[in-house]
């Protein structure tokens, strides 16, 4: 069975045993997740679309990382004017591993 869910900004393709990377949400290492944006879940011919979710059905994972990504390095600036900025980012991130999907 695989699912679409909505994480952040993102949409994402799920199946029973992947590992996502998704924005980071709070927990602990070894904690289960209820996820229950679901958009769109099933299987084969059996397939169920939300109006924008689906009311009953949930993604439940267990988190395996909490961590952040490479920095990216943000660069403006104006030309013939002197103007320089440079920045760093480094987003936080949460690593899951999907164990159920309920429909």
């Amino acid at each position: 069975m695989a699912a679409v869910i909505r994480s952040g900004s993102r949409q994402l393709k799920v199946s029973q045993g992947d590992i996502i990377k998704i924005e980071k949400i709070n927990g602990e290492v070894g904690d289960s997740v209820k996820i229950e944006n679901v958009l769109m879940a099933g299987e084969g011919k059996k397939i169920e679309v939300g109006t924008p979710t689906i009311p009953k059905a949930s993604v439940t994972g267990v988190i395996v990382e909490q961590g952040r990504d490479k920095k990216i390095i943000i660069f403006k600036h104006k030309r013939r004017k002197n103007h320089r900025k440079k920045r760093g980012h480094r987003q936080y991130f949460t690593r899951l591993e999907i164990t159920e999907i309920k429909q």
